[in-house]
C-alpha cells in the first residue's frame, strides 16, 4: 500500500487518529468534571490503594500483589540491569518455562512488553529495558478481551459496562509472497511496519507456506496492531457475579478494565479456564470504542460516559477522606509518564 494511501486510510478511520484528535473535542467534558471535584486530578482516588488511581506511573507488582494467586500468571519482580545469573535463579526458583512475558514494571500501551524464547533473549531485555520489570507465565488461551469494570464506593455489587475481544496481529501466506509484502497489504499490518522490521529483521523475508498463519505481535493491544471487537453483547449476569467476586477481593478497586486470556465467554461465566492478565486503573479507556463499525461519536458518547462514572466514584471516596493528587504532583506525574512513553518507543 502507497504512503498516500495509507495517510487516507488513516484519515478515514478515526481509531488512528492522534488521541489529542479524538480527545481535545471532549476536554471540556473533563473541564466540567474537574471543577465540580475542584481538583483537575480526581481521578486519583478512584482506586485508593493504586498509586494515582490507576491513571499513569503505578506498579504493576502491585497491583499483582493485591490479587488472588489462582486469577493470575505466575509473575516474578526483576529489578533494572539484573545479572544474568539473578536472572536465571529467578527463572529457576519461579518454575518458568520458555517462552515467557516480559513486561516493564510501569509501562503504558503495551511498549515494551516481549515474549522470550530464552535466556539470552531475556538478559538482553533487561539490558535495554533499563528498568525495573516482570517475568510473567505465558497464559495460551486462545481468546483475549478487555473487560470494564466500575463499581460506587457505596454500592455492594459492582456491573461489566463493556467488553473488547482481541484480534492478534497476524499475516496468512499464500506460498510465495514474503511476509513483508503480507505486512504492506493490510494498512493495519503496515501501521506496525518499522517496529515489526527491527523486531524480526531479514526474518520477514521468509515465505510462508499457503494458509499458514504467522502471528506478528502476540498481544491484544490496539497501538500494536491488534484488531478490537465490541463484545458487550456477551455480557451475562453469571459473568458479572464472577467478575465482582474476584474484584472485591481487592481493595478499594473501583474503575478499571481487566485484560483477560480465555478459551470461552462460556467458561469465564462458569469462573474456569482465564486468566487475569494485567488490571488497569483510573488511565483505563473502555476500549471496545474502537471496534471499526463504531463512529467517533459513539466512542465520544462512551468516553463521556465512563468519565461521569470516574467523577462520581472519585468525589465519593474524597469525601470518605482520601486526598486528591495535588496539581504539583499531577502535573509532574504526567511529564513523568510523558517521558516513559518517549523511552518505552525508543527501545
Amino acid at each position: 500500500m502507497s504512503y498516500l494511501k495509507l495517510k487516507l486510510y488513516r484519515v478515514l478511520h478515526w481509531e488512528y487518529w492522534p488521541m489529542q484528535f479524538i480527545y481535545y473535542p471532549i476536554f471540556p467534558v473533563w473541564l466540567y468534571f474537574a471543577m465540580r471535584a475542584r481538583s483537575f486530578f480526581f481521578f486519583s482516588v478512584s482506586n485508593p490503594r493504586i498509586k494515582n488511581g490507576g491513571m499513569a506511573m503505578e506498579s504493576k507488582k502491585d497491583i499483582y500483589d493485591m490479587m488472588p494467586l489462582e486469577h493470575y500468571p505466575t509473575t516474578a519482580y526483576l529489578k533494572s540491569n539484573s545479572s544474568i545469573s539473578t536472572i536465571k535463579d529467578c527463572i529457576d526458583k519461579s518454575g518458568f518455562t520458555y517462552p515467557l512475558i516480559a513486561k516493564p514494571d510501569i509501562g503504558l500501551k503495551a511498549l515494551g512488553v516481549e515474549k522470550i524464547e530464552n535466556l539470552g533473549q531475556l538478559n538482553l531485555y533487561s539490558q535495554k529495558i533499563e528498568q525495573d520489570f516482570l517475568i510473567q507465565e505465558l497464559i495460551t488461551y486462545p481468546k483475549e478481551i478487555g473487560l470494564f469494570y466500575v463499581r460506587k464506593p457505596n454500592e455492594k455489587k459492582g456491573r461489566i459496562t463493556g467488553i473488547v475481544a482481541k484480534e492478534f496481529l497476524t499475516v496468512t501466506g499464500d506460498g510465495t509472497t514474503p511476509i513483508v509484502d503480507l505486512i504492506k497489504q493490510n494498512p493495519r499490518a503496515h501501521f506496525q511496519l518499522a517496529s515489526l522490521k527491527k523486531k524480526y529483521g531479514s526474518y520477514l523475508g521468509k515465505v510462508l507456506e499457503k494458509d499458514e498463519e504467522f502471528i506478528l505481535v502476540p498481544f491484544g493491544s490496539h497501538t500494536r496492531g491488534a484488531k478490537f471487537i465490541d463484545d458487550s453483547h456477551e455480557i451475562n449476569e453469571q459473568m458479572e457475579t464472577i467478575i465482582d467476586t474476584i474484584c472485591l477481593q481487592l481493595p478499594d478497586l473501583h474503575y478499571g478494565r481487566l485484560d483477560i486470556r480465555l478459551t470461552s465467554y462460556e467458561d469465564l461465566s462458569l469462573g474456569k479456564n482465564f486468566s487475569i492478565i494485567e488490571i488497569n486503573g483510573a488511565g483505563s479507556e473502555p476500549t471496545h470504542i474502537y471496534d471499526p463499525k463504531h463512529s467517533i461519536f459513539f466512542a465520544w458518547s462512551e468516553i463521556i460516559k465512563h468519565w461521569n462514572f470516574l467523577f462520581q466514584i472519585s468525589v465519593m471516596n474524597h469525601k470518605k477522606g482520601h486526598r486528591y493528587l495535588s496539581y504539583k504532583n499531577g502535573i509532574k506525574m504526567l511529564k513523568d509518564n510523558s517521558l516513559l512513553e518517549k523511552r518505552l518507543k525508543s527501545i
